[in-house]
């Protein structure tokens, strides 16, 4: 594959890349470049955790880039997830593993991490050090965004090493690309100031679009990048996400009820669903629909979407069907994934724990 292939595809995982011309750089200059990607193991994963980040780490295979997903169970410890216990936030992470196999992600491309896995090595502790000491507490603590916590809300000494130890992972796990969401980018800003005074590299950060909640989306910030933030799904407003656990039932109630203005394609989560999964994942989008209101019209991408639900040829509940439907397609085979053996006994742990902050 070519230069401007793998460009593409990259771009379209990346709603922000910085900087593309190091993008350009590194693929003409390193056969497998590695990327990594990594959650903090907090209970039961939402869909953009699940399917799009299937989505996009095989966009990111396809382009020839080697990819390592990260189940950050000592960060989600010092976070104080699950009560601040440790062992159950590695069950946790273990279940995280189970999903992302059954979600559509090439797993034989994919390796996997835990942060169990590296915290023994003592030079991971010196790269931990190394960046505490080249940086303020104040920078870690604005930082705070990449643990879903504003900044008076860093409340523990052991939320203060967090950021220091996800930025020494870009280092420990040799990782040329940083593939995470808008909300990880202050940390990953962090590692390409210091990447370089420290031995290291500037990483790339290609930053992946955050899927919006189901409800309304919050007046009154104007920041696009804190606005991307606030909109997105959260386990604590459960009917704001569809979970990768969800009945078929829970999907329909949830997005019966979601925000979907009529006529509106800016800042609708039901757009948004249709244009970063089910459009991703679907070669077509049919709506069903009686005789009487137009009878059943069949999509190939967004754009066509889009024009007939702004010029109101598509209805918000037609729109609403027809997502839950697909969603459903590719919930199903996770379902069943976690039916049975091993992921069955973490699914059924996972969801007896209470959700912590």
């Amino acid at each position: 594959m070519d230069i401007e292939k793998r460009m593409q595809l990259i771009g379209e995982v990346g709603e922000e890349i910085v900087t593309r011309e190091e993008l350009r750089s590194l693929l003409e200059t390193k056969t497998k470049p590695i990327a990594y990607d990594g959650f903090e193991p907090s209970g039961i994963p939402h869909i953009a955790q699940g399917i799009l980040r299937a989505i996009n780490v095989n966009k990111m295979l396809k382009a020839g880039v080697k990819f390592k997903m990260y189940a950050a169970d000592w960060h989600g410890w010092t976070n104080l997830k699950f009560g601040g216990d440790l062992e159950k936030i590695q069950k946790a992470g273990d279940f995280l593993i189970e999903v992302w196999k059954a979600s559509g992600m090439d797993t034989k491309k994919v390796e996997f991490i835990r942060a169990v896995d590296i915290v023994d090595d003592q030079e991971y502790w010196k790269k931990v050090i190394r960046i505490a000491q080249n940086t303020t507490v104040n920078r870690v603590i604005r930082c705070g965004q990449i643990m879903g916590r504003k900044e008076d809300e860093i409340q523990k000494a052991s939320q203060i090493i967090y950021p220091c130890m996800q930025c020494a992972d870009i280092f420990e796990l040799e990782a040329d690309i940083t593939q995470l969401g808008m909300d990880q980018r202050k940390v990953n800003i962090l590692a390409r100031e210091l990447g370089p005074s420290l031995g290291f590299w500037k990483p790339v950060v290609v930053s992946h679009h955050m899927l919006m909640g189901l409800n309304k989306p919050p007046e009154g910030v104007n920041d696009p990048v804190e606005r991307a933030i606030a909109m997105k799904m959260s386990k604590s407003i459960p009917d704001s996400a569809i979970f990768m656990t969800d009945s078929a039932q829970d999907v329909e109630r949830k997005i019966s009820k979601a925000y979907c203005p009529e006529k509106q394609t800016n800042d609708n989560p039901l757009i948004e669903y249709m244009q970063y999964i089910i459009f991703e994942s679907f070669d077509e989008v049919t709506v069903e629909r009686p005789e009487k209101f137009g009878g059943d019209v069949t999509y190939t991408n967004i754009g066509e979407l889009c024009r007939d639900f702004e010029a109101g040829k598509l209805h918000p509940m037609d729109l609403k069907s027809a997502t839950s439907s697909r969603v459903n397609d590719l919930l199903e085979p996770v379902r069943k994934h976690l039916s049975k053996g091993k992921a069955k006994q973490l699914a059924d742990f996972v969801k007896a724990q209470q959700v912590t902050r």
